[in-house]
Parts: C-alpha cells; sequence; structure tokens
C-alpha cells in the first residue's frame, strides 16, 4: 500500500507534499500544464536515451492550480502525442468530473477520449468517499489475467456504491451538467464584470462551468477578499498553493438568486476593502489584512439558514 500511495504522490507538482514523504522518483516528469510541446519534447527525450514512460497524467481543467483552462488544442494534441509515443493518456478528473464544468468529464470539452479516467469526489454525491478507475476495454482486458494488479482495501463497498449510482443518475436525469455550464457562464462573465471594475485587486478570472478561479494582485488581498467573504456567510475554498487564487466551486445546483446573493456579498466585500485600506498598502505584501474570525460568526455562518456555502 506505501508504494502505491508513494507513486501516486510522486506526481504531485507541490513539492510541499512530495519532498517530506518522498525519495526521487526516477522516472516521473513534470511539464507545464497547458504545453504540449513540453509533454512532446519530454517524451521524445524519454525515448531516446532508453526511459519507459507509461502514462501522460493531466486534469481537464487544474482545479489546485486556480482553475487554469488549457489552450483548446492541448488535449487533442496530448491524445495524438500519446498515440504517436504509444504512452497511455490519464485524466484525473477527480475535480472536474460528475459535470463540474459543464460536461460530465472535463475532456469531453475537447472530444477526447483518454485511456484510463480517474474519479472521485463527486461521485459519492456528496455523502460517501468512493474512487473509480475507468478505462478502455483495451486497458482494462490487461487485468483479465490478472485481476489483482488493482486491488483496493475497502473496494466494492455497497454503500459507497449506491451512492455513486446515485449520483450518475441524478446528474443524469435532471441534466446537472448543462445547470453547470448555463450556471457558470453567468457566474463568470459576472466575475469578470466585478474585476474589470476593479483591476487594482484582480488580475483574472479563470475556469469552465463552476470551476471558478479568482486571481488577485498577492496573497493579501486574496486572505482579505476571503475573510470578508466568510463574514458575511461565503464560504470559498484556497488553492493550497497560495491565497492569490481563490476558488469559486459552489454545488451545481444552486440557483441564479443564490449566485446574484454572493456577487453582492463579493461586491460588498470589495467596497469595504477599498475604503478601509488605502492602494498603497492594499499593494504592500508585508501588509496584514486578515480580519480574525470569532466562534460565533463560525456557528452563526453553519446555522443561519440565509447563508450561502461555497466550496
Amino acid at each position: 500500500m506505501a508504494q502505491r500511495l508513494s507513486s501516486a504522490l510522486s506526481l504531485t507538482g507541490k513539492a510541499i507534499f512530495r519532498r517530506p514523504a518522498l525519495t526521487p522518483q526516477n522516472n516521473v516528469f513534470h511539464v507545464p500544464f497547458g504545453d504540449a510541446d513540453a509533454v512532446e519534447q519530454q517524451l521524445r527525450i524519454a525515448r531516446e536515451v532508453g526511459n519507459d514512460i507509461a502514462a501522460v497524467i493531466m486534469e481537464p481543467v487544474q482545479g489546485e492550480a486556480g482553475a487554469i483552462v488549457p489552450p483548446d488544442d492541448f488535449w487533442p494534441r496530448l491524445r495524438q502525442i500519446c498515440d504517436e509515443y504509444e504512452v497511455l493518456l490519464i485524466a484525473d478528473e477527480v475535480q472536474t468530473g460528475m459535470g463540474r464544468t459543464g460536461k460530465l468529464w472535463g475532456v469531453e470539452h475537447w472530444d477526447v477520449e483518454p485511456d484510463i479516467i480517474a474519479s472521485a469526489k463527486a461521485l459519492g454525491g456528496g455523502v460517501m468517499p468512493i474512487g473509480a478507475f475507468m478505462s478502455t476495454p483495451k486497458v482494462w482486458s490487461v487485468m483479465n489475467s490478472n485481476p489483482f494488479i488493482h486491488t483496493s482495501t475497502t473496494g466494492g463497498n455497497p454503500l459507497a456504491c449506491a451512492a455513486a449510482i446515485a449520483a450518475i443518475n441524478v446528474t443524469l436525469e435532471e441534466r446537472v451538467s448543462e445547470q453547470a455550464a448555463e450556471k457558470g457562464e453567468y457566474f463568470i462573465q459576472q466575475l469578470r464584470e466585478i474585476a474589470a471594475r476593479y483591476d487594482d485587486i484582480y488580475t483574472n478570472i479563470t475556469g469552465k462551468g463552476l470551476l471558478i478561479g479568482q486571481h488577485f494582485v498577492n496573497d493579501d488581498i486574496g486572505y482579505a477578499v476571503a475573510s470578508g467573504l466568510f463574514k458575511r456567510g461565503v464560504l470559498i475554498s484556497g488553492t493550497l498553493n497560495n491565497s492569490r487564487v481563490i476558488r469559486v466551486e459552489p454545488p451545481l445546483i444552486i440557483t441564479r438568486e443564490e449566485i446574484d446573493t454572493i456577487l453582492n456579498r463579493l461586491e460588498d466585500t470589495l467596497q469595504e476593502l477599498h475604503a478601509s485600506v488605502s492602494t498603497s498598502s492594499v499593494f504592500d505584501a508585508g501588509t496584514q489584512l486578515i480580519t480574525p474570525v470569532s466562534e460565533d460568526v463560525i456557528k452563526n455562518a453553519a446555522i443561519n439558514g440565509s447563508d450561502i456555502a461555497v466550496a
């Protein structure tokens, strides 16, 4: 089990998580996201020096990095390159899958069929932890002669599987992916209009569907905005990389009225930020703009039915 966990951990681009737990992995190479030329160059070098590469693994849209959408030709080129170099193409759909980006699977935005899809998180419908490994029949057939190649301690848990089946049915029957596409288009457009009005605070708005990233000029502003929204009952998510990028990942069933409420509270937060801190000090990287949050605020945010949780 430890070997499997170390193999997965070695793939992360976050050294803060990788280095303390691992010795260097020989045949794991990191390339810039969205750069198909870099992927091809790495595979070409590996072939020339005799390094065997099993697969290329990517998120359709980067989550922790801040809802980064790749160029439109990136995924089609990955498919072409992987076929040319005879390596598998794996889509990490843990964050993007189950409708989050406006398609059931993120890779569908580019009409690409990967060899393997990894799914989790939303697959459990928010009530059960479950992950899934899905592949083409060709890849799956490898396990016919030795089914123990891919095993799991709690694999096939009936309660978790029941939750996943229910989540899939609801996602398809209620057209949740289509809802995410429509609501996300509106949400992103409104955020971009806000960002244009506060161009001294924002640098960009990125994302697809309801996987959205707000990009700020520095970490302190990100903290200040997150803190201000939290005080107003809107819970948003950081990226673990830095607080310069704050993710907006609401439930896919969020209503237009709730989106407008969030936008209004965001506008109120930004106005307060402008009023309370001069522009020069806002851009001072050493200025601390975090407002302490009391336990009462946390309790009220959890129990007040008028508040909105966005995570």
